[in-house]
């Protein structure tokens, strides 16, 4: 369900989900059942594949949705995997998924941006926005800045355009030991 409802823009097969999760289809089918008997997905035929779609009609997506990214989204995920990785002071997510977070109204982010303060290495980094990416489904895009720059009050028209917008904290200052 977290899958379809952080997707909203794509159906799934019974076979891409168990594929997905490593579980059989016949669980999925199962799930699937029930979920669609609740009118929490639709479902659609193209000869032999069910497809599966949140149904976002129903009264309770949206509260389920934000539930869901709350639980399973990238503020989730992320949280597991950028506080290991040494040298990040601070990490926000930025941009569309923020917007979301913050009752913005659009369209499903593609991606999400994510803020790190702090000297954390690049190919650590690298591998904790693949990591995410593999769990979330969506590309994660980190860019790093020092301590020195995100503190200043530069001109810098990027971080003014961060700190202008909404971010959701994922590392917060001191969080870390």
């Amino acid at each position: 369900m977290a899958w379809l409802y952080l997707h909203p823009e794509m159906s799934c097969s019974v076979t891409e989900l168990a594929r997905q999760f490593n579980v059989s289809q016949s669980t999925v089918s199962r799930e699937a059942d029930h979920l669609a008997a609740a009118g929490l997905v639709r479902e659609e035929r193209k000869g032999n594949l069910r497809l599966l779609r949140a149904d976002l009609t129903n009264p309770l997506a949206r509260p389920l949705t934000e539930l869901l990214a709350l639980t399973y989204g990238p503020a989730a995920v992320l949280a597991d995997v950028l506080p290991p990785v040494d040298g990040v002071d601070e990490a926000f997510i930025y941009g569309s998924w923020a917007a979301r977070y913050s009752g913005e109204a659009g369209p499903p982010p593609r991606d999400v941006d994510v803020l790190v303060v702090g000297d954390a290495d690049e190919d650590d980094l690298a591998d904790a926005a693949r990591s995410a990416e593999r769990q979330l489904g969506r590309e994660v895009n980190i860019h790093r800045v020092s301590a020195a720059a995100w503190k200043s009050a530069g001109d810098d028209p990027f971080l003014a355009s961060v700190r202008s917008r909404p971010s959701y904290p994922i590392v917060e200052p001191g969080e870390r030991s």
